[in-house]
């Protein structure tokens, strides 16, 4: 046990370098949150702090270590990919050794993720040894996470401040390992005193903590070095609309020049693209809301050709401030929404966008009338200049929605027949080309074959698509082999982003019977940073209802129709989560949740965290850390200075400093006010030597302490001796013997 803890002692350097490169790590595990599914996250996360617990605990040769280190891993991800149902194993095959082939197979990709963040610790570890190399890498993340800060929506002066905590808590521990090989002797002294020096740093480190979050906020003057270079070359940069939807929806050859933005043409989908994070529009909300713009219903094996804004049902113009016909879901109410849409780049679109369902348009740039609105109730579609206007697209809107508010408890047990039994469902939302492979038929029989109701089937399906494949931008499509894009997602390529996860929904809830269609709009975005003073005041708390939305936001999604229950959005890609109003059959109370399946076997699969901020961020208890250590310490400065602080009052009325005598006097003054009020009056009559020979009698115990307070005040008062201030020390060390002495004495009875 005793060499253990010597090892420990002797490895301290060590240990916490690794702290500290655990720490900046998990800020890009934070950034990598909207990008990567849960189970890589969590993978790596916890990998690191197996790794990291296992180097500073088992602080033993590297030939032990590193094998340890292995097995934690390998256990980490097969529990991880049993508790996201990615692996369950087989009942057939109980010996583990006949189940290691298939768990192998399973833990790719996440296997690989968690050894590339166990070998980049370690590697960088040993490589960033000293002074020089530990500020080149810290200022190598600071400037990677500002260039990214920069040129994407993501805020992340959180991460930043982070790894500037860690910068410097790896300087100090740098700092303390050279003073101990350059000085040994002045570290065995220093290590006697260990609390001072930990407090010495905690308070450094509060000091810089409090100064960051009490800095005032300064909006930007330059411009970001990227845009300056493009416009120093005559070139724009644009926000507007692109080939490819963003998260999402990307027509044309999936070349890697298709970039992510809201799609004019959805005909043929798949292939790839790059994010674009350029702003397109800002939204002010009480709600976060996916922004929907247009449907389709007709599916053609590749993509959604009814694009056709004058052949796909009945629309008619409206005027700015009249109420728009909605399909009625008497089963469902409603929670209204206003909306106010500000876009950004000047971009025109074929619709207007907002939360489902629009009711009514309340101003266009800032007027109350407006000419270029087209509405079709059927798909509850506002259109922009539909009929031939030449008017140029708002650039301000404010829209009004009536947002269902769906009970998931309810819904989840009304069969086919409650459903749909005495209702014409239109047939475009189960339309299928007649050569829609049988196979993707087949394969959603056999996911929903033990649901009974639509919406258990359709949970079902969601749960399928995200466990079973993986979300990527640039999917292999080299593998398709299929003429049909569901097909060849579900069998061949097996990895894409939401058009591929939408339309294989929709068409696999359509081949059950179940109507559904296509849509496509923008995720809700990102919370715009603003002042406290401009948020709203909801329930005594803050609230940013601003959001910001880009390119990269544009998506599609699924809407599913059940009956009297109306239109539902389903979202199916992994690491998105469509907001939904819930309504809890117990207390009818609204929240902004994914619905909840009551049966254990059918809920839905957990699922990325794009569009929440669940990131390794500093919170509330950080700061209170360190302001605890600052009113600590401030604490110890005036106990420490507690005797100069004692004449403060006598220093005012004099206006100056006062004499050692004076001091005496001030010091009798206070031991003969804590006396009285023990109960020990100075009569009117009485001299001091009087009462105090008077109150000797009734404490014989403090008789002692009384004598010599008499004595050195009568010596300050009376005596031509020069008093020093060692003559009032000892007037306020014989008061607190005093003190002592009546506080554990008795009172002679007279």
């Amino acid at each position: 046990m005793k060499q253990w803890f010597r090892a420990i002692r002797s490895s301290w350097h060590h240990g916490l370098t690794l702290l500290w490169l655990t720490i900046i790590a998990l800020q890009w595990v934070s950034y990598t949150v909207p990008f990567w599914l849960e189970e890589t996250t969590v993978a790596v996360a916890l990998s690191l702090f197996a790794v990291t617990a296992i180097e500073i605990i088992l602080p033993f040769k590297k030939i032990y270590r590193l094998p340890l280190e292995g097995a934690a891993v390998l256990y980490i991800i097969y529990n991880i990919i049993v508790h996201y149902g990615v692996y369950t194993p087989d009942p057939l095959l109980p010996a583990f050794l006949d189940r290691l082939p298939g768990i192998a197979i399973q833990m790719s990709p996440y296997i690989w993720f968690a050894l590339g963040a166990w070998l980049l610790l370690l590697v960088s570890a040993w490589w960033v040894n000293g002074k020089t190399r530990i500020l080149m890498f810290i200022a190598m993340n600071i400037t990677a996470f500002a260039a990214l800060d920069s040129f994407t929506t993501a805020v992340l002066w959180q991460e930043v401040a982070w790894t500037v905590f860690a910068g410097m808590g790896w300087l100090v521990t740098q700092h303390l390992r050279n003073f101990q090989l350059h000085y040994p002797r002045g570290w065995t002294y220093m290590l006697k005193y260990p609390m001072k020096v930990a407090l010495n740093i905690a308070i450094i480190f509060s000091l810089v903590i409090l100064a960051g979050v009490n800095m005032p906020e300064v909006r930007p003057t330059l411009t970001d070095p990227y845009t300056a270079w493009q416009k120093w070359n005559g070139k724009s940069v644009s926000s507007g609309p692109s080939s490819g939807n963003g998260d999402s929806t990307s027509s044309g050859s999936g070349a890697n020049g298709t970039t992510s933005g809201y799609s004019l043409n959805d005909d043929n989908l798949g292939g790839g693209f790059n994010f674009d994070y350029s702003p397109v529009m800002t939204v002010t909300s009480d709600l976060r809301t996916y922004m929907r713009g247009e449907t389709r219903s007709k599916y053609s094996g590749k993509g959604w050709p009814d694009d056709d804004s004058s052949g796909r049902g009945e629309q008619r113009e409206v005027q700015v401030g009249e109420p728009l016909e909605r399909a009625v879901a008497p089963k469902t109410e409603t929670r209204t929404l206003k909306q106010t849409v500000k876009l950004l780049g000047g971009n025109s679109y074929p619709v207007v966008f907002g939360g489902y369902s629009i009711s009514g348009v309340d101003s266009v740039d800032g007027q109350e009338q407006s000419s270029g609105l087209s509405w079709r109730s059927e798909d509850s579609e506002l259109l922009w200049n539909s009929a031939g206007k030449t008017r140029a697209y708002p650039q301000t809107y404010v829209v009004t929605s009536e947002v269902p508010v769906i009970p998931f408890q309810e819904l989840s047990i009304q069969t086919f027949e409650q459903l749909y039994g005495n209702k014409n469902i239109d047939p475009q939302y189960l339309q299928l080309p007649a050569n829609y492979p049988e196979r993707v038929s087949a394969l959603a029989k056999e996911i929903t074959a033990r649901a009974d109701t639509p919406y258990e089937k359709t949970i079902l399906l969601q749960q399928y698509l995200q466990q079973t494949f993986p979300y990527t931008n640039q999917p292999d499509t080299s593998r398709a082999k299929s003429k049909d894009m569901v097909e060849s997602f579900l069998f061949e390529i097996r990895e894409g982003y939401c058009d591929y996860y939408s339309t294989a929904l929709v068409t696999m809830a359509r081949s059950l019977d179940i109507p559904a269609r296509w849509v496509k709009g923008y995720a809700p975005g990102e919370q715009a940073e603003i002042p406290d003073n401009v948020m709203l005041q909801q329930g005594g708390t803050l609230v940013n209802n601003n959001y910001t939305i880009t390119n990269a936001d544009a998506h599609s999604w699924a809407e599913i129709y059940f009956g009297d229950y109306g239109w539902v959005p389903v979202e199916a890609t992994p690491g998105f989560n469509v907001p939904v109003l819930t309504q809890s059959e117990q207390d009818n109370a609204e929240q902004t949740e994914a619905p909840e399946v009551e049966p254990e076997e059918l809920e839905p699969a957990a699922t990325g965290q794009a569009d929440g901020d669940t990131g390794f961020h500093p919170g509330t208890w950080v700061v209170t850390g360190a302001v605890a250590v600052l009113l600590l310490w401030g604490v110890f400065l005036l106990w420490q200075r507690r005797l100069s602080l004692r004449f403060l009052i006598t220093r005012m009325r004099i206006g100056g400093q006062p004499t050692p005598a004076q001091k005496v006097i001030a010091e009798t003054q206070r031991w003969v006010r804590y006396v009285h009020r023990k109960g020990m009056l100075k009569k009117e009559h009485e001299t001091l030597r009087e009462s105090v020979e008077r109150w000797s009698r009734e404490r014989p115990a403090s008789a002692e302490s009384f004598a010599a307070l008499l004595g050195m005040y009568e010596r300050a008062n009376y005596s031509p001796e020069v008093i020093e201030d060692k003559d009032w020390h000892s007037v306020y060390t014989e008061a607190l013997r005093l003190r002592k002495n009546m506080k554990s004495g008795r009172v002679m009875p007279l």
